[in-house]
């Protein structure tokens, strides 16, 4: 035991020893390690030139201290990068596309014209294009590729066609988070990002938001509006050819859109052919199916931009509104774009009815007055589809939709109201007594000047006189059926009925029809002549309950909405039995005697089974027409509003030739007839109507 001790410490005294043989002293083995990680320079025991020629071990140390340098710096740069929170604008802002009733697209709004779109609706050899375009290795690189940096740097130096030096990925980053700014902090930037988002995203997400961010000329970004501005189809139709030919447009599309130039057309072949070519190369199309692409696709001419210009922004505005009111989208979310609303308007209905306005608007001649006049109308169906509008002279011009506004009264034109109260409720002559029922054969006094009468006795006005109605021209019609006193405007009768029925029952028939309370106004005797001021919309609405046999349905002006492809919750209003059908049946059959025999006769041009009514207000500062034939119900208002205090003008004087010596007198105006001092103002919107309906 003692000599094996003995033996280790022997051992142990003997280690240093072997290592003091091997280095050296102390001093001996610092000198040598400091030799080698710090080498003499210049070196000693070199002279002249030979001095200054580094050896391959300070050589190689100067390396291996580059690389670690390098190394640690860009591991700090990696760890530090992060993936931004947020996209750039344009990323993700798109425009929001209108539609017409039959598909075509009608408007787009927002600044950028892009829509996003699921990569499953790109068809394969379509994204397979832009790939072998930009980046075949997509789906096996790790973000970037070094090579395919190098690769470029080559043949921009020596010429060539080739793939852009950054990935796909890195392209995204470049578009979606950073700049276009080619310095080498934002491509350190670019490539750390690009690496980390190929982590945590899937090729498929990254090559999706790829194709929806992209540039690719006239104005679009994303595959979605290329396919639309370069072939007019959606993108699903693309084939490879054409697939090919928008994956050219990724190298740059101001160089390869064939309808700038000559030389862009003789690029954009070549591009096209190559990227084809680059195809079959990479095993994404067959030589077969590459044979048949010999003739290059040719796009269409670029589309005239899709404005607001005339009527149509009266018609986004609109639609806007209704999504706005009957959606769960918040203006917020609908300013970030994306939506496609499809609209229950049609074209021809619409370009018939402007038509028939400038027709108008050409007869009155000009005239300064004619500055203020004011025109609306609006076409609805039975169901409740707003099929057309005319808001104004331009929506550029005049940005005020005159077929949605309520400051026109609607004169007598109100009066159906007053009748379907009296047929549906009845009336009451004397109060405590029970109602009467009355029928379109009941009669009533169209006497003129005749003393309104309550439940209790005469009405009295504030001065203390007994208010007496009047017709216009000062006609007596003697004893006159219900029927007859609505098709022939007799106003002594209709404030006398409406008295007898309750204005606030008239309201109700109003608002339940379709009407809106807020346009209804005071309840005064002259309530029942129409000093409402309803929209053109909602007349035309209202009257359509008539020609539905009592069934009504709120106007409506987006029949469906979606986002990016996927549908949107938009209610959609239900019908209802607003009156019973005989109550309704009845006011159909005195709208339809007012243009056999009443005041609408020009309206029977429109054809068999046209109904309507004129309106003029008792201060002839308004006139209308409203009708129907079969489920178009078309509303026409006509005013003049003064531009700086926005009141209202008598319109005498509309046609341009009779001035304020005219007012007050009558001229026949609730009867489309000419008065000694030209046409009646109801003249004009009877007139439009009937050329609008008889059109359409």
């Amino acid at each position: 035991m003692i000599e094996r001790r003995k033996g280790a410490h022997a051992r142990k005294a003997a280690a240093p020893a072997v290592l003091r043989r091997l280095l050296g002293t102390r001093q001996e083995t610092a000198r040598r390690v400091g030799r080698w990680l710090r080498p003499a320079y210049p070196r000693p025991g070199r002279s002249g030139w030979r001095r200054w020629v580094p050896s391959w071990r300070q050589t190689l140390g100067l390396m291996f201290s580059c690389v670690g340098v390098i190394t640690g710096l860009l591991a700090i740069m990696y760890a530090r990068t992060e993936i931004p929170a947020d996209l750039n604008a344009f990323a993700t802002q798109q425009d929001n596309v209108y539609y017409w009733a039959d598909g075509t697209e009608m408007a787009r709004t927002g600044e950028v014209n892009r829509q996003d779109l699921p990569l499953d609706k790109v068809p394969e050899k379509v994204r397979w294009a832009a790939l072998a375009a930009e980046n075949e290795t997509f789906y096996s690189d790790s973000g970037v590729s070094p090579s395919g940096m190098l690769r470029a740097v080559t043949k921009m130096i020596t010429g060539g066609n080739t793939q852009g030096g950054s990935t796909i990925t890195q392209q995204y980053v470049k578009n979606a988070y950073l700049n276009q700014e080619q310095t080498f902090d934002r491509k350190l930037s670019e490539m750390f990002i690009a690496i980390k988002l190929d982590r945590k995203l899937s090729k498929d997400e990254i090559l999706e938001q790829y194709l929806n961010t992209s540039w690719y000329g006239r104005g679009t970004y994303g595959i979605a509006r290329a396919a639309h501005a370069y072939y007019d189809k959606d993108v699903s139709e693309l084939n490879a050819s054409e697939g090919a030919f928008l994956a050219s447009l990724l190298k740059g599309a101001a160089l390869y859109d064939p309808a700038v130039s000559a030389k862009n057309h003789e690029r954009a072949v070549e591009r096209w052919g190559w990227v084809l070519d680059r195809m079959v190369s990479i095993g994404k199309l067959s030589k077969a199916e590459r044979a048949k692409y010999t003739r290059f696709p040719e796009p269409v001419p670029p589309p005239h931009p899709t404005g607001l210009a005339g009527q149509t922004g009266y018609l986004v505005e609109t639609a806007r509104a209704y999504v706005s009111a009957h959606s769960d989208v918040s203006d917020q979310d609908f300013a970030r774009g994306g939506y496609q609303i499809h609209t229950t308007f049609d074209r021809k209905r619409v370009e018939a009815l402007a038509r028939s306005v400038g027709k108008a608007r050409t007869a009155l001649g000009p005239h300064p007055d004619d500055r203020d006049l004011r025109i609306g109308v609006a076409s609805v169906t039975t169901d409740g589809r707003i099929v057309a509008l005319y808001g104004g002279e331009g929506y550029l011009k005049q940005g005020f939709n005159d077929a949605n506004s309520s400051v026109v009264p609607a004169g007598s034109a109100f009066t159906p109201f007053v009748y379907a109260a009296a047929l549906r409720d009845g009336v009451q002559r004397e109060r405590g007594k029970p109602r009467t029922p009355v029928t379109p054969a009941t009669l009533y006094d169209g006497d003129d000047k005749i003393s309104l009468l309550t439940p209790e006795g005469p009405y009295w006005d504030r001065s203390g006189k007994i208010v007496k109605a009047e017709n216009d021209n000062g006609k007596s019609w003697g004893k006159i059926s219900l029927k007859n006193a609505v098709a022939q405007s007799v106003n002594t009768s209709m404030m006398q009925l409406g008295m007898d029925v309750g204005l606030d029952r008239v309201g109700k028939v109003g608002v339940e029809t379709g009407l809106l309370e807020s346009s209804l106004g005071e309840k005064l005797p002259s309530f029942s002549l129409g000093t409402s001021t309803p929209s053109a919309i909602r007349m035309a609405d209202a009257y359509a309950t008539f020609a539905a046999q009592g069934r009504h349905t709120d106007p409506y002006s987006v029949s469906v909405l979606r986002r990016n492809g996927a549908d949107v919750r938009v209610e959609r209003p239900k019908p209802r039995q607003a009156l019973p059908a005989s109550v309704a049946k009845a006011v159909d059959d005195a709208l339809k005697e007012a243009v056999r025999h009443g005041t609408a006769l020009a309206a029977k041009a429109a054809g068999p089974g046209t109904a309507g009514k004129t309106g003029t207000a008792q201060d002839a500062k308004s006139a209308w027409f409203v009708g129907y034939r079969g489920e178009l119900s078309t509303a026409v208002s006509l005013a003049r509003i003064d531009r700086k205090s926005q009141e209202l003008l008598p319109l005498d004087g509309s046609d341009g030739k009779s001035k304020d010596k005219d007012r007050g007198k009558d001229n026949g105006r609730d009867k489309g007839k000419s008065g000694p001092s030209g046409p009646s103002p109801v003249s004009v919107p009877l007139g439009i109507w009937t050329r609008y309906m008889t059109a359409s």
